[in-house]
């Protein structure tokens, strides 16, 4: 049975409120993600540590109901540690396949950019094609599949940056941002009530029923004016004279889908110009190389995003 709009908003909805059991004020962040879920895409966090990151990629696997593995990214962590590999069985005499943490529906690729460039392409494959290739042989990966990585914005000493190639490949980057002062009393609040450490969270859906959430996102109508509008944004970020690389058509493609899946999210069968305009720095930033000039400057992408936003003008609906 298939699932249609109304039914996709009210399962949303219900992930994010058990979600919000166990991480505390950040809505806007937790409906991108969710947002992220069901138009098949990947997000980055970055953000400083100790702002819940883990939790919020440990929580959504259990409320999705899917499997969930965690890798930390170390400079000593090879391309075998995540894809597996064939292993000599001697009792048989045979070579078997052990497979690695890969395979999962939700990876946390844990500091993400402490781990090797040869370390870091061994998730390429997988981010764009669902599938791991190991001995000349291609697997496929569960369905869904979706990797949730973090890094850290404050410490370069030992980390090795994330080549453009496999940025462009998240569709989102999200700051989780610290908790404003009610929020913090809330998660202290929540702490010394329920004495452990743990929150229990109950699972609200299935791999399946996450299926056919996602296929529901494609009955979503999009304008062919909010098409134009999308393709003028990101050719905009082409032309800005502070960029030396803008958005890639991905770019464009990751609006579409998260334009449709947040609509959805909203009990909408249709989209409007804000659900654009809501995900233009979370696409974008990450995926403008700036000219040499402007390494050293911070927030310089965003601005860039911001006056994009501002100039190209908004479609007027019919």
């Amino acid at each position: 049975m298939s699932l249609d709009i109304a039914q996709t908003s009210a399962l949303c909805h219900q992930i994010i409120d058990e979600v919000e059991r166990a991480v505390v004020g950040k809505r806007s962040s937790l409906e991108m993600i969710m947002s992220a879920v069901l138009a098949g895409g990947h997000v980055l966090l970055e953000d400083y540590p100790g702002l819940g990151k883990t939790l919020v990629a440990r929580s959504f696997a259990t409320a999705l109901g899917l499997d969930f593995k965690r890798i930390q990214f170390t400079p000593d962590l090879l391309p075998g540690d995540i894809t597996g590999g064939y292993i000599f069985n001697r009792s048989e005499n045979r070579f078997e396949l052990r497979p690695g943490p890969i395979f999962a529906n939700i990876i946390l690729a844990d500091e993400i950019n402490r781990a090797s460039p040869k370390t870091q392409s061994a998730l390429l494959e997988a981010m764009q094609e669902g599938q791991v290739t190991l001995e000349g042989e291609s697997m496929a990966l569960p369905k869904p599949f979706l990797v949730l990585a973090t890094q850290n914005p404050i410490e370069y000493e030992g980390t090795f940056p994330l080549p453009e190639a496999q940025l462009d490949r998240f569709m989102l980057k999200l700051s989780v941002g610290y908790p404003d002062l009610n929020e913090e009393r809330e998660i202290l609040h929540r702490r010394h009530a329920r004495k452990q450490e743990e929150v229990t969270l109950t699972r609200v859906t299935d791999p399946q029923m996450v299926l056919e959430m996602c296929q529901a996102v494609e009955n979503v109508h999009v304008d062919p004016d909010l098409l134009g509008y999308i393709a003028e944004i990101v050719q905009a970020t082409r032309a800005d004279r502070r960029a030396a690389v803008g958005a890639s058509p991905r770019g464009s493609l990751a609006f579409l889908k998260m334009a449709c899946a947040y609509a959805a999210l909203s009990g909408r069968d249709f989209v409007l110009p804000d659900d654009i305009k809501r995900f233009a720095r979370p696409i974008l930033s990450h995926r403008i190389v700036l000219q040499p000039e402007f390494w050293l400057t911070n927030q310089v992408a965003d601005r860039v995003v911001d006056e994009v936003i501002a100039r190209v003008r908004v479609p007027v609906l019919k």
